[in-house]
Order: C-alpha cells, then structure tokens, then sequence
C-alpha cells in the first residue's frame, strides 16, 4: 500500500514541475522589446504536407538588440515563414528581402507592456491551476487508500506531503511572474 501512495505522491510532483516548466516555456513567448529566437519557439508551418518549426528549416539568429534574422535553408520556404509568423500574431511585421526575413522589434509602450503583464499573469494562474488540481486528484486518491485500509495517520502524513508540495510550486509559480513582470516593465 505504502509503494502506491509513494507512487502517487512521486506522480503530483512530476505534474506539479510540468506545469511550471509549461509556464516557463509559455513565458519566453510573451516578448519583452528584445529580440530572441525564443518568440518564434512555437511556430509551425507547412514543411512538405508536414507541420515543422521554424527553426527545422531555416537559422535563426539576433543581429542586434531588435533585429532576428531567418535565413531559410531553401528560399522557397520564405512565404511560408512569413505566412507562419503573420498568423502568429506576435505583433511584429517581418520584412523579406527574397533571401531572408527581418522581424525588427518595436519598443514597447507602457501600455503594452501591462498588457504582457497581465497575459503573463494569466499564464500563471493556469500553472497555478495545473498544480491544484495534480494536489486534489492525489488527495483524493490518498482518502479511497485510506478507505482501503491504508493507515489514516500516514494518509494524514501523506496529504501534508502534497500539501507542502503545493505550496512549493506555487511559490515558485510565483517566483517565475516577478522576475518576467520585472523584465516586462524595465525600460
């Protein structure tokens, strides 16, 4: 009985780091008036009938504090990454030259930057979310344990574990949104 719960406890922290790395990945999306090959990280097209990321069929590389640089590897693939990147709506217009695509980062307005903010924020609560419920599914499957015949001092023990867990990934949910509110809001 004792290796399910170490089971369940083992599997609500696995779910409770995939949500705050999920939010770290959704994090380096929102931009923050510098230029990153990071913002294009989810973008997909049409690769021959197959979805494929930007970074499958072209270089991606900053050339200065505001300008990326994709230099696609075959230069008929341009018009898709730009069709890709259009329908991304990031906020950005990429510029093609018919060898390779410049995006220049526009500095943020004030206004923009609450914006990103408060979708960071979102982002955030989502994660929060995720833990939460990883914390109800393991309690709730610690009390049928306990149901079961599992001693009710070690679920009580057991339910403190996954309380404290929470706890932690919360805090570190939230560690996570300051540093990014910080770097959102530096000029």
């Amino acid at each position: 009985m004792q290796e399910e719960i170490d089971i369940i406890i083992e599997t609500t922290e696995e779910s409770m780091q995939a949500a705050v790395a999920h939010l770290q990945r959704e994090l380096i999306k929102i931009r923050s008036g510098k230029a990153s090959p990071d913002m294009l990280d989810g973008l997909r097209l049409d690769y021959y009938g197959t979805p494929t990321a930007i970074s499958g069929v072209a270089n991606i590389k900053v050339e200065d504090g505001r300008t990326l640089v994709i230099q696609p590897w075959e230069k008929k693939m341009i018009a898709e990454i730009e069709k890709s990147i259009f329908a991304a709506n990031l906020g950005v217009t990429p510029q093609n030259n018919g060898e390779a695509i410049r995006i220049v980062i526009p500095p943020l307005t004030e206004e923009r930057r609450k914006q990103l903010v408060k979708q960071s924020q979102g982002a955030g609560e989502h994660a929060k979310v995720g833990i939460r419920n990883a914390r109800r599914e393991a309690i709730e499957e610690v009390k049928k344990a306990v149901k079961n015949g599992y001693s009710e001092d070690a679920g009580k023990t057991s339910e403190e574990l996954v309380e404290n867990m929470t706890k932690k990934y919360v805090t570190q949910v939230e560690t996570v949104l300051s540093a990014k509110e910080k770097e959102l809001m530096t000029v």
